[in-house]
């Protein structure tokens, strides 16, 4: 399985906050299903309009808190949602994108589509299915490209079963890095 690496920039700002290698490990995993999903959508309904950079951004730094709340490596919680956003902002980006470290793991149907795709890799990457989310993703997009709902669920579960195919090797490779 090849798995793409994170941009240059990202990995420069784990850096600069000392990620552990297990997330460090865990932000590539779900930026690469990012980066598939994006592809997916694209092939899918090429008039969809989101921010792709903004997603892939997003998938790629959404845990850093845990780099300052390194119990939430192995363990509940969710202060490095509250830690994420201003890591990331005094790394140089914007609201914007550091935003992806708070709403990853508190999405509501309203949310911006983005913030819906970013919580979307973060849950398939480990073959996790999320029925809400997905409803959620699936009626904005058939709402965005004027298609019937059954009609985007029918593609959109296709490209959810794809993505979760790789789980098992995806769990194993982020396993061989220290937490």
């Amino acid at each position: 399985m090849q798995i793409q690496h994170l941009p240059e920039s990202i990995q420069a700002i784990l850096a600069k906050h000392a990620a552990p290698p297990r997330l460090v490990a865990h932000l590539t995993i779900v930026h690469d299903v990012a980066v598939r999903l994006t592809a997916r959508l694209q092939h899918h309904w090429p008039h969809l309009t989101y921010d792709r950079q903004a997603v892939l951004i997003g998938a790629a730094t959404h845990d850093i808190g845990k780099a300052i709340v390194r119990e939430e490596l192995t363990g509940p919680g969710s202060r490095h949602e509250e830690i994420g956003p201003q890591l990331l902002r005094e790394s140089g980006l914007r609201e914007s994108y550091a935003r992806f470290a708070r709403t990853h793991n508190q999405w509501a149907q309203e949310s911006p589509l983005e913030d819906l795709l970013v919580a979307f890799a973060d849950t398939i990457w480990k073959g996790k299915r999320n029925i809400e989310l997905e409803e959620a993703l699936v009626k904005r997009i058939a709402s965005q490209c004027q298609q019937e709902v059954w009609s985007v669920y029918m593609q959109f579960d296709e490209i959810a079963e794809e993505l979760a195919q790789d789980a098992h090797h995806r769990l194993l490779w982020q396993g061989t890095y220290a937490p």
